[in-house]
């Protein structure tokens, strides 16, 4: 079985604004802000290009944010499942 791959919703179907230390994020199918720390808006970000898989998104942050290699598969796969639990993020 492939690894999924993840991807932001469509860009029309929300709205970001950051804020200081935080990133607030509009989901207009549900009509819910959402309060975003980081990782979170980075991971966002870095799936509008193109769909990437955990180990792909891994090596991606790693490289452009300072994030721990050792820990950041468990961290990012538990903020994937976060963002994908409210609608901000597709698994495909």
């Amino acid at each position: 079985m492939a690894e999924p791959r993840y991807r932001t919703v469509a860009a029309d179907l929300i709205l970001v604004e950051p804020l200081d230390i935080f990133t607030a994020v509009f989901h207009r199918p549900s009509g819910i802000t959402h309060l975003l720390s980081e990782p979170a808006p980075q991971i966002m970000e870095a799936l509008i290009p193109a769909p990437l898989t955990l180990a792909a998104l891994v090596q991606f942050l790693t490289q452009h944010f300072d994030l721990d290699a050792a820990d950041a598969a468990t961290t990012l796969q538990a903020r994937l499942d976060e963002l994908e639990a409210v609608g901000l993020v597709d698994r495909l």
